[in-house]
């Protein structure tokens, strides 16, 4: 174990505190008359998995959901109690693993639902399943036209309990599309009609994520899967225009001055020699590169924060450093703290923004930060 004192200074910080603020306010904005689900994959869009969801269980949030069994039987082992949702379903094999573990998988074809029936018979139990369906976004799930199929044939599977019903929506998040997910939540309402008059009686119906459920109340049934929201990145995901919650931005990354020279004008820095100094310049070179999260496509277009102002990326951004200008920059020294995402009091680069500059959007960006970055949380609660 590297001690310490001399641990590399390249961090990424979730404020848990941050996230609870998130969530409650979300909670308050949408009501208290709909259950949330917390979504939970990727390491929490890159937030820490683990750490996120014992604070928003402390907080009282009763589902989680995930990508594949893996990571629900990470949130297991840490100790997470309530239910978790494997958005993903399950590969072949992974059967015993639901059942052992209280993980309840959403189900997107017959065989996958007839394969489960099996092994639940197998074993004697009966499972919970959530059957997912796909109204218009062409990924995965049961398609809203052979849903007739489906429904007929789920009498067959009488080792399921068809928990939930959900599907997911295409462009919730673009106002000039609500005709579409207009139809996407008709398409549902069908489903959900032709399986209660089947005889099925699911808990939930499951349509909103964070888009639609800030955006478009009529999405609001018994459940809804908040994602970037949570973690405060609605900036660039939730509608312009819109009435939306009070979000705080949960992760920060910084890192500090490693290395500082005063340098010529007319010399040329980094790979490709791309960037040449325009000036007698003073140049800072940072520990942090493309392998810790920072896109290759900032180099000579990004900034940073040093001592409360901007301070220009200058040349390639390499794999583990990246050079900055801090002529301008009073009291930059060796030591000094750098901002990659976070704020001062006169200055913020967001998530969102370094997305705005590389052409993506901001789930990108925190799922992005790599292992080798160390990781700090605010605000843990105690393991009980």
């Amino acid at each position: 174990m590297v001690p310490e004192e001399i641990k590399r200074p390249t961090t990424a910080i979730t404020d848990l505190d941050a996230l609870a603020f998130n969530y409650r306010s979300v909670r308050s904005f949408i009501g208290e008359d709909v259950r949330i689900l917390a979504v939970v994959k990727a390491n929490a869009y890159g937030h820490g998995s683990v750490a996120c969801s014992r604070r928003l269980e402390a907080e009282g949030v009763e589902w989680f959901g995930v990508a594949m069994p893996s990571e629900a039987l990470e949130l297991r082992d840490a100790g997470i109690r309530s239910r978790i949702l494997c958005l993903g379903g399950f590969w072949h094999g992974q059967e015993a693993m639901l059942f052992q573990h209280n993980i309840t998988p959403a189900i997107a074809s017959f065989e996958q639902a007839e394969r489960l029936d099996r092994a639940a018979r197998e074993r004697g139990e009966m499972i919970d399943v959530h059957l997912k369906f796909d109204t218009g976004m062409g990924r995965i799930g049961i398609r809203w036209d052979r849903v007739a199929e489906f429904a007929r044939r789920s009498g067959q599977l009488s080792n399921l309990r068809i928990e939930a019903l959900m599907t997911h929506f295409a462009a919730a998040d673009d106002l000039s599309q609500n005709e579409f997910t207009c139809l996407q939540s008709t398409r549902m309402s069908e489903i959900e009609a032709m399986f209660r008059s089947n005889g099925s009686e699911p808990r939930f119906v499951d349509l909103a994520n964070s888009p639609a459920a800030i955006a478009h109340p009529t999405t609001r049934k018994s459940l809804v899967r908040l994602g970037g929201v949570l973690y405060g990145l609605g900036g660039d995901v939730l509608p312009k225009g819109i009435d939306k919650p009070d979000l705080k931005p949960v992760l920060s990354m910084r890192t500090e001055i490693t290395h500082l020279k005063d340098v010529p004008a007319g010399e040329s820095l980094g790979y490709g020699r791309s960037f040449v100094t325009g000036r007698d310049s003073l140049i800072a070179t940072i520990p942090v590169g493309y392998a810790d999260g920072l896109p290759r496509v900032l180099s000579s277009r990004g900034h940073v924060i040093v001592n409360d102002a901007l301070a220009p990326i200058v040349g390639r951004i390499s794999m583990d450093w990246t050079i900055i200008d801090v002529t301008d920059i009073k009291g930059a020294d060796v030591g000094t703290a750098v901002e990659l995402i976070g704020s001062s009091p006169n200055c913020a680069i967001l998530a969102e923004d370094l997305a705005a500059a590389t052409d993506t959007i901001s789930y990108e960006i925190t799922c992005g930060i790599s292992s080798r970055v160390e990781r700090q949380f605010i605000g843990l609660p105690e393991v009980v």
